[in-house]
């Protein structure tokens, strides 16, 4: 089998299991769920109200890079080793439309999977499906400790 024919995420992997990661984490008071995992895809929600809205009414860009970088590292762990990490050592986000209610849907996709590094494109839509943000997270690949 090549590198190509194994599946990118760990097996075993589950939408509850992940979600129950989430107890006591950021996630969970802003209603991050996890909804979704393909093959080379992990998806999530995220409410628009007063726990992820700015001021002026709007969807933070706070809150939504917190999504992306939430499914991108948690795609990322998927692809290691258990005695593996990863850690965010860049993200970026363009923010490309603005929402006032409802919710948002982020899919991670990976660009690259490598020993080392990983980079993942983070696509969050509105209800509409309009993409709202695009965002790259850039991961490093780590030894676990302890």
């Amino acid at each position: 089998m090549s590198a190509s024919d194994r599946p990118l995420f760990r097996p075993g992997t589950t939408i509850d299991a992940l979600n129950a990661l989430s107890r006591g984490t950021a996630m969970e008071p802003l209603g991050i769920r996890f909804t979704g995992l393909g093959p080379d895809w992990l998806r999530a929600t995220m409410p628009v109200d007063a726990r992820t809205r700015q001021p002026y009414g709007l969807l933070h860009g706070g809150a939504s890079v917190l999504l992306a970088e939430t499914l991108g590292s948690t795609a990322g762990g998927l692809c290691v080793a258990e005695d593996q990490g990863v850690v965010g050592i860049e993200i970026n986000a363009n923010h490309l439309r603005a929402v006032r209610e409802g919710h948002v849907v982020g899919t991670a996709r990976p660009l690259h999977v490598g020993a080392r590094t990983q980079v993942w494109e983070i696509r969050i839509e509105d209800e509409a499906g309009r993409l709202v943000c695009v965002s790259r997270l850039t991961l490093a690949v780590i030894a676990r400790r302890g």
